[in-house]
Formats: structure tokens, C-alpha cells, sequence
């Protein structure tokens, strides 16, 4: 699976999961951040408002990213033999720590550079992190705006438009697959009895993901009021994988998510699709007629900024869906009345 960049919020790549190292292995916080000057210029800034904050943040962010996205292969490696069971479905761990963790466990399947690359990387992460966390007591929400322009390109992310579509009716990939109990999923019936479904890609060791399962579940009680749902797709669980649907179940369960979650093969159109997005989490909007609605989510929707973008796009699914049903009720009226005609002569 391709990796890409991981966005702001700390949104982590998958399957191929966007995460990367650089520098040297077990050093102080000095010697790493020393590694790459910029870091160290960064965690050692003071922000005196909130909007020097919500910059630096933007700013530390974005140095997290070129790290993870720097050797995707040997983070791939990493969170495949990462331990479902650990921090990730806990809150105030630092994600540094969790890494730094979670690559000495698997250290016998990497090389002596391999290691000392991704024990740089994830040192560089944690103080990263640590200056976050730093920012976030001082100046609640300085990390909450999502940052501008990182959305999934529609040409690179396997999307393939109707033969009636326009450049605003972009085709979610058509599937067959299963959710995680078995059953028998296809997009044609998934779409088609909702107006709006709102898709969230994410993978079971990713940290935001798992954090924002608890909104999502609440999102998903509030749409079904108003015709709608969400459906999770775990990338770890594609083709089927008994023992990550396992563990995918076991972070469900523990979260008290009851919204669907499914699996399709990962050479599938929709497979290749979730391989090219560029962070997780990311979620999709789609509409009855099963058009992507604007640009995705990238990153949790736990902030106000994300939730309220979501929700504009939530109301246009429904608007979209709305407006088929008129025109269908419409073309039926229209039929009706040339057979009438026709009976007539």
C-alpha cells in the first residue's frame, strides 16, 4: 500500500502508513533535535498568543510529517508488528514513546541502520510531541484548525467518475465486501438506501483514529435520524484478515462503536482507492447517488473546525439526495402522463 503525508491533527498514514525516521538511535533530546536544526529551532520557540502558537503548532506538525514520510517501507513494518492491545486506544501517551516501543519489540526484523533510522525518527517524534502537548496547556485549541489544502487528489487516488458525471460528481469506487461479522456488503445497496454515508477511513494502531471513534459513533445515532450512517473501513482488515478483524472488533468493542464496519479486496478499485489516501484518519462524504460530496476530511473530526466542515458537507449529501428524488418523482409524472396521452389517442 502507498504511504503518504500524514496531516495535522496527528493524522498517520496506513497500510502503508505514513511514518518515517532520520538521525541517530537512543540520543538525548539534544542530539536528536540536533540531527535536523529546524526541529530544535522549533521546540525551542516560546509563542506569547495564541496565534504564534497555532503557527509553531502548524509548523512542528509539518516537520512530523517530512519525518514520517521519509522511509514509508520500514514504518510500514513498524506498525504491522505493532501490539494492537497497547496505547492506542488510551489518551496522553506520548506517540514517541509508543513508537520507540513498538520498534524495540520488532528490532529483530530490521537492520542495524534500518534500526538506528527508525530510533532517530521516532526520538525526533517525541519531542515533537512533548512541545504539542507543551503548546496545547498553554493555549487550548492552538492545534485544532485544520490545516489548508490537504486533501486527497482525485486523479491519485484511484477515483473513477460516472460516465455521466460532471467535475463535481466524482464516483466513490464500486465494491463488493463484508463487514467485520461476515456479511455480504455491496456500495450499490450501501449508497443507494442512504442519503448521506459518511465513510471513515482509519487503521487500528493509529492513535487519532482510534480517538475519535466515540464522535463518530455519536455522528452516526445523530444521522440515522435524518436517513444516513457511517461506515468504518479499517485498512488493516482488507482481503479479510481474521486476526486484524480481531483486533479491529476487540478497539471497536472497547470504544462502544456499533456503526458498521466493512472490508473489500485490497486489488479492488475501492482497495486501491484506500491505498492511495495520503493520511488517516480520513473520511469521505457520499452521497445516494454514491458522488464523493467536496474534498475529504483529513485528520479526526473531534475539533470544532473539522466538525463543522463535516457537517456542511453532511447537509449537501442530503441536499443532493433530496434533489434525485424530486427529479425521479418528476420524470415519473412526466411518463405517467405520455401513457395517459397515448391511451387517450
Amino acid at each position: 500500500m502507498k504511504l503518504s503525508k500524514i496531516a495535522a491533527l496527528f493524522m498517520v498514514p496506513v497500510l502503508a502508513l505514513c511514518l518515517v525516521a532520520c538521525s541517530s538511535p537512543g540520543g538525548n533530546a539534544s542530539e536528536s533535535a540536533g540531527s535536523d536544526p529546524k526541529i530544535a529551532e522549533l521546540t525551542a520557540q516560546e509563542p506569547t498568543n495564541a496565534d504564534e502558537a497555532a503557527e509553531l503548532y502548524a509548523k512542528l506538525m509539518q516537520k512530523e510529517n517530512e519525518i514520517f514520510s521519509s522511509d514509508n517501507a520500514l514504518w510500514e513494518k513498524v506498525f504491522n508488528a505493532a501490539n494492537k492491545d497497547s496505547a492506542m486506544i488510551e489518551d496522553g501517551s506520548n506517540y514517541g514513546d509508543f513508537l520507540l516501543k513498538t520498534i524495540d519489540g520488532a528490532k529483530d526484523e530490521f537492520t542495524a541502520d534500518e534500526l538506528k533510522t527508525l530510533k532517530a525518527g521516532a526520538q525526533q517524534i517525541k519531542e515533537i510531541e512533548d512541545k504539542l502537548e507543551s503548546l496545547e496547556k498553554e493555549f487550548p485549541g492552538c492545534g485544532s484548525t485544520p490545516s489548508a489544502g490537504e486533501s486527497v487528489d482525485a486523479s491519485t487516488a484511484g477515483m473513477t467518475a460516472g460516465a455521466n458525471a460532471s467535475s463535481e460528481a466524482t464516483k466513490f469506487p464500486s465494491f463488493t465486501g463484508k463487514d467485520l461479522d461476515g456479511n455480504d456488503v455491496s456500495s450499490d445497496e450501501l449508497f443507494s438506501k442512504n442519503k448521506v454515508t459518511v465513510m471513515n477511513f482509519w487503521f487500528t494502531t493509529c492513535k487519532p483514529c482510534v480517538g475519535e471513534l466515540g464522535d463518530l459513533e455519536n455522528l452516526n445515532k445523530e444521522l440515522a435520524e435524518k436517513g444516513g450512517q457511517v461506515v468504518g473501513v479499517n485498512s488493516f482488515t482488507l482481503d479479510g484478515n481474521k486476526g486484524e478483524i480481531a483486533d479491529a472488533k476487540d478497539v471497536l468493542s472497547k470504544k462502544g462503536v456499533t456503526y458498521k464496519n466493512i472490508w473489500f479486496k485490497s486489488d479492488s478499485e475501492a482497495g486501491k482507492f484506500t491505498s492511495n489516501l495520503f493520511s488517516f484518519p480520513t473520511t469521505y462524504v457520499i452521497d445516494q447517488n454514491g458522488n464523493i460530496v467536496g474534498d475529504p476530511i483529513v485528520g479526526a473530526i473531534s475539533s470544532a473546525e473539522q466538525r463543522a466542515a463535516l457537517d456542511k458537507l453532511i447537509d449537501q449529501a442530503i441536499a443532493n439526495s433530496e434533489q434525485k428524488k424530486r427529479v425521479k418523482h418528476s420524470e415519473d409524472r412526466a411518463s405517467l402522463c405520455e401513457v395517459v396521452r397515448c391511451s387517450v389517442r
